[in-house]
């Protein structure tokens, strides 16, 4: 009895449950794609992948899109009145009217009360719009609820790329003008389209063969055209350069979930009488409100892919580039500094801030927020090419600037005199802190910029 007893103590441990394996193999997945994937050197398709859904994930967690998703909900509800009489201000005038009217039932099977509601509201606008001293008046209201609206989108595009500099005022006024003028243009050769293809499906007694083709055809239209949406918001609204082939690849998904979306608000309008019983007339209002939300954050989200897509080489850390000190911001700007110099220098094309952020496995946002303050400082500005590229050029004379000086500027940028009479009221003080901090910069003022030593480029080489 003892004998068993002690060879029973000294077998080996028992082995873990189906279930406690599962975990464990289930853990060790998520660490893999939350923090382990960022130290993985391997650069498969599969890592790639990993990471741009994991910096998705990241970047719409930490871009706060559900509330600004809400926001663009209540600017949308705001213009749809406006946006409707534009478009139907110019589809009269080409007399497309009915066209443009059968379009918006086809894209928006869902919403048809709420639509046929607005196009009551957008009747006796366009009536009080031709009268008297309105007419000026209103051009201005609904010029500037689209804009105002077009310009929410494009702040919303651009904090996800991290863009403070949103475009100038008659910049925006002329684009989005011209946005709003492509959209019934577009509309109405969509429907001509499918009019054209539904005469050749009625047509085609000869050829029966075909009809299965045409009728794909007119199925994937909606499908092609959102796409096309899409994918053209994400490459053209953010102030900066996007691929369009990742904006197309982010797009492709978009169309799809937006699709799905309709699918799902109309197949499920059957489930929802007891809600149109409390709500009665109204019913229309909350639905359309969550379908807007909803399809907010799908434009989005598909934006964030984009971005997640075209930088992710530009990511590989971990960390919040919020957590980062001055000190370290400084470092990096000063590098950012030299790098521009040396490039001005050797007479080649500015690099842009996303060459800056793949050549040298700089974090885009961390570049983009060092970029912005030595723009204030003086130090840099962006010029753009033939090809409308934006890059980084020197604003100062490269032979000059030494490291003190670049080290005083950026110290400087901000408001200086934020509390009114502080410098009066620590004037000791604060005295005795700028001698010590200019006989630091002094020490500083012997190096120049472009004598700094750097490395070539990390990622090519160049």
């Amino acid at each position: 009895m003892n004998t068993k007893n002690k060879k029973n103590s000294g077998d080996a441990p028992e082995k873990p449950s189906l279930f406690q394996r599962l975990y464990d193999k289930g853990l060790n997945a998520f660490n893999y794609f939350w923090t382990g994937v960022w130290k993985d050197p391997g650069s498969s398709l599969k890592i790639r992948t990993i990471k741009t859904l994991n910096l998705t994930i990241r970047s719409f967690m930490d871009r706060g899109l559900q509330d600004k998703s809400m926001s663009l909900t209540y600017s949308t509800v705001l213009a749809i009145v406006p946006a409707l009489a534009l478009l139907f201000a110019i589809s009269r005038g080409f007399g497309f009217q009915n066209l443009v009217q059968k379009e918006l039932y086809v894209y928006f099977p869902a919403q048809q009360k709420a639509i046929t509601t607005a196009l009551s509201f957008v009747d006796s606008y366009l009536k009080q719009s031709s009268q008297g001293i309105f007419v000026g008046i209103g051009i201005i209201m609904l010029l500037w609820t689209l804009i105002s609206l077009l310009s929410n989108i494009e702040t919303a595009f651009n904090r996800i790329w991290g863009i403070k500099k949103d475009r100038s005022l008659p910049q925006k006024i002329t684009d989005y003008i011209a946005i709003c003028l492509m959209i019934p243009i577009l509309m109405i050769c969509s429907s001509g389209a499918s009019i054209f293809m539904s005469t050749i499906v009625q047509d085609n007694i000869k050829l029966p063969f075909l009809t299965p083709v045409f009728n794909g055809l007119l199925e994937c239209a909606p499908l092609v055209l959102a796409w096309l949406a899409f994918s053209l918001s994400f490459c053209l609204i953010p102030n900066t350069k996007v691929s369009f082939k990742y904006a197309s690849i982010a797009g492709a998904l978009s169309a799809i979930a937006f699709q799905i979306l309709q699918l799902l608000f109309v197949n499920g309008q059957i489930y929802v009488t007891k809600y149109n019983a409390i709500y009665g007339s109204f019913a229309f209002l909350p639905l359309m409100l969550i379908w807007l939300q909803l399809s907010w954050l799908i434009l989005m989200s598909g934006c964030v892919f984009t971005y997640s897509m075209q930088n992710v080489f530009s990511y590989n850390y971990l960390g919040d580039v919020g957590t980062v000190s001055q000190t370290y911001r400084r470092e990096v700007a000063i590098v950012i500094t030299a790098l521009v110099f040396r490039r001005f220098i050797r007479g080649k094309a500015p690099y842009s801030m996303y060459e800056l952020s793949k050549y040298y496995d700089l974090p885009m946002r961390l570049v983009n927020h060092c970029i912005g303050n030595l723009r204030q400082a003086g130090i840099v500005f962006t010029v753009s090419d033939d090809k409308e590229h934006l890059g980084v050029a020197p604003a100062v004379e490269v032979g000059k600037l030494t490291l003190g000086e670049l080290m005083r500027r950026l110290d400087a940028v901000g408001n200086s005199d934020f509390i009114p009479g502080f410098s009066e009221m620590y004037a000791p003080l604060l005295g005795r802190y700028r001698k010590i901090m200019a006989d630091s910069y002094a020490v500083a003022q012997t190096t120049l910029i472009k004598d700094l030593p750097l490395p070539d480029a990390i990622n090519t080489g160049k």
